[in-house]
This record gives C-alpha cells, structure tokens and sequence, in this order.
C-alpha cells in the first residue's frame, strides 16, 4: 500500500456518504443497487479473480440469500437473523457446489455453475407454496435498529454503505490473511501450489464457499431494498452482468468489483441521455475496453501510469564498458 492509498480511501469514503445528497429517489435507490451489486461481485472477484475459478452462479446465491431473508422477514423475524442464516445457508451450499470444482476446471467449471443457477431458477419458479412462483414474494419490511429506521431510501443507502464497508473490510482481511496468499498460489499454478504443500481441494472449496456468502449478503439486501423478489431477478443473465462487472473493473483487483459495478449499473444511467442509442454506447465501449485492454479499467490504469512514469536509464558508458 503506497502512502497515498489511505488517504484516497478516505476521500472516497466520504464521497460516498455525500452522494445521495440532495438527490431524488431514483438516484439514491440506484446507488444502492450500485453497494449491493459490488458485494456480490466482490465475493465472485474472490472466487474468480483471486482463486482463479471460473463461476456463472453469483446471481443464483443472491437469489438464496434474498428469499431466506424475505421468507423469514416475512414471518416477522428481524433481519438481523436473517441475514446471518442467508449468509451461513449461502456458505453452505457453496461448498456443496465447490465439489465438482476438484474434478473440472475453468469452462468446464464454468457448466457446472451454469447448471446449479438454471436449476435454483426452475426451483424458485415451480416452488410456489414457497417461494411464490413467477409471482414472487412482495411485502417485507425495511429493518430498523435500536430505533433507527431504513424505511426512508436514503436512510437504507446509508445501512447499505455500512454493510457494503463491513464487506470490503472483510475481503481485505482475507486477501491479507494465509487464506488469500493461498488463493493467489492456487490461481497461478496449481500443481506447484500443491507441491509447496497447500491443501488445494481444500482452498478450492474455501473460495468457492467465501464467494457465495457474500453473494448471500447481497442478496439479503436486494430484498428489503426492491422490496419484490421473484424469480426472473436471479437467472443466469444477471450471473452474468455480475461476471461482466469482475472482468470490466479488473479481476484479480481488489477495487475492480467495485469499478466494474459503477460501470454496469451506473454507466447506463449516465448514458440515457442519448435516448435509444445508450445501450448500442454502451456495449461499444465495453467491447473496445476488453479489446484494448483485458485486465479491465484498474488494470488499464496501471498501463497508463506506467507510461507517464519517467523512465531511468542506464549510462551508455557502462553499458560499453570503461575504455582505458
């Protein structure tokens, strides 16, 4: 960390305090889409960009942790044990689904996650005694803590960027942990990863499980905040809007899930003022960057620092030799 990084991370702090400001329910609510979106792909940025693991099943643990939290929400169980069981319940089933990842590996991963988001989809559809069917659940409450209330819009971006602060602290401890430089080793190479004596199913597992919490957390979120779940909120398109934000923002960076949120959520909204054209902008630039650039916005930003840094060079008569 460079000595300038603190105080960056201050200043965005408080610029993130300051943004709902003074702005309209539709701005606050899509910044809060923008905190939400950004846990969830930070746990997908662990299990992708840190432990190397393709996964196309984010979507599908937020729709976990968002239908546990309105189920029992709805049966007037605080939030605050509901998002502790969404979370456990969302690790758990992580693991169970992180077994096929210690015989396959990237795309063929990557099926097998496609698989568990289509088939959590069909359950949540077919399942209405339970989850509603495509008429989804509708109704739960916005929590309130020792008085304080998240009813109002601003008042849950502010309980959003607290949850979405614990989250970040979070990841950074694990990164930093013997946990994450174990990641980082399984990403790179395996077999030698292996070979320096790391349990490699059982990191596998670990980021698999690690990833899918946080998804759970989010989606927790996603459900006092919209207010309505239902089924269609969890396919696979948005499995992979959360896929495409990691890879936008810069894998294997720990700001790039937040960056690449900003981008998909944000950039959109931003764009609107260009009528029927803002989507066909959109992709163009999404498409130009990954052409240009493929470790994303952060890892586009190092190249360019790297360019404008002045350069040292050696001295000519070293390089010939002393001449006697």
């Amino acid at each position: 960390m460079t000595r300038f990084q603190p105080f960056l991370i201050i200043l965005g702090i408080a610029a993130l305090i300051a943004a709902p400001i003074g702005q309209g329910n539709y701005i606050v609510y899509t910044l809060c889409s923008w905190l939400l979106f950004s846990i969830a792909a930070m746990g997908l940025n662990l299990t992708l960009g840190y432990a190397g693991q393709v996964s196309l099943a984010q979507a599908g643990f937020m729709g976990i942790g968002a239908y546990i939290t309105a189920l029992m929400t709805l049966a007037g169980i605080h939030w605050g044990i509901a998002v502790i069981v969404s979370i456990v319940s969302s690790f758990a089933v992580g693991l169970l689904l992180g077994y096929p990842a210690l015989r396959v590996q990237h795309h063929f991963l990557a099926f097998v996650t496609l698989a568990f988001n289509t088939l959590l989809f069909l359950v949540l559809r077919n399942e209405e005694e339970i989850t509603g069917g495509s008429f989804g659940l509708s109704g739960m409450e916005r929590p309130s803590f020792f008085g304080f209330s998240t009813d109002s819009n601003i008042a849950f971006y502010y309980f959003s960027l607290v949850c979405f602060l614990v989250a970040a602290f979070a990841l950074w401890w694990i990164l930093r942990s013997p946990w994450g430089r174990s990641f980082k080793a399984l990403r790179e190479n395996p077999v030698r990863a292996e070979s320096l004596g790391l349990k490699v199913r059982r990191q596998t597992l670990l980021a698999f499980a690690i990833g899918s919490a946080f998804g759970g957390l989010a989606g927790a979120l996603q459900a006092p905040l919209v207010q309505f779940i239902e089924p269609s909120s969890f396919a696979l398109v948005h499995s992979l809007k959360l896929l495409l934000m990691v890879v936008v923002g810069g894998s294997g960076f720990f700001f790039g899930p937040m960056l690449g949120a900003a981008v998909v959520i944000l950039l959109p909204e931003v764009l609107r003022f260009t009528e029927g054209y803002y989507l066909m902008i959109y992709a163009f630039l999404v498409i130009v960057l990954m052409v240009y650039s493929p470790s994303g916005l952060i890892g586009l930003g190092q190249k360019l620092v790297e360019k404008l840094k002045p350069k040292h060079e050696a001295r000519r008569d070293l390089k010939q030799g002393v001449q006697l």
